[in-house]
């Protein structure tokens, strides 16, 4: 089964170069590509690929705000978003708009083609100088806070109601699954949010990966 990816970067040489790396791939063929945030949005609306590759930093609209309208407008396209940025705060903010995947471009010649690979399969997808700048991230904190693990407050339905949050269920998905009233996943997920200090999903999705309820690969 073919890969079908498209490619946003307003590099036009970045461009050609991921073309024709993705392209000498058997499994892979890229259906297209933009200079433009805007553009990229809505070539991506007409031409449904598997995947779509986009550069954080875009014209007309960010690469952030594009993901954002993909995920929204195509939810089964996959974005992997690529950055020359290796801060959580980036990275947060891209799982954040919807993107299951984030590649430095400092090393996007090595590890474009098995980012592209992975999501495709289900899986999430950081570089691995990101996957060791948040384990150092969690070290620090925990020595910081000096506090045990604070997924030993939760009750084991709590914990199960917090993965299928984070896995981006909505309350009604959660509900149908578990058998439950979407009113009272609501309640679960006030809960667990109060129970571990956080107020935004923002946090909650950092806080996700930082625990290993995210898988990173």
């Amino acid at each position: 089964m073919t890969i079908t990816v498209f490619l946003a970067d307003d590099h036009a040489v970045v461009r050609d170069g991921l073309r024709a790396l993705l392209d000498a791939q058997e499994d892979i063929h890229v259906v297209g590509d933009a200079g433009d945030g805007l553009e990229a949005a809505r070539q991506v609306e007409e031409l449904r690929p598997d995947v779509v590759i986009m550069d954080v930093s875009m014209p007309g609209l960010s690469g952030i705000d594009a993901a954002r309208r993909i995920h929204t407008t195509c939810p089964a396209v996959r974005v992997i978003m690529l950055s020359m940025h290796d801060t959580t705060e980036h990275v947060f903010r891209a799982l954040k708009a919807g993107a299951q995947g984030y590649v430095l471009k400092e090393s996007a010649g090595a590890e474009v083609i098995e980012a592209v690979r992975t999501i495709h399969e289900g899986h999430r997808y950081l570089s691995q100088k990101i996957t060791d700048q948040l384990v150092n991230d969690y070290v620090e904190q925990r020595r910081a806070v000096g506090f045990p693990d604070p997924l030993t407050t939760l009750a084991p339905r709590e914990l199960e109601v917090l993965r299928l949050v984070v896995e981006g269920h909505s309350s009604t998905q959660i509900a149908a699954r578990l058998a439950l009233s979407a009113k009272t996943i609501d309640t679960y997920r006030a809960r667990i949010m109060r129970k571990l200090g956080i107020k935004t999903v923002t946090d909650l999705t950092k806080f996700a990966v930082l625990h290993g309820l995210i898988s990173l690969e």
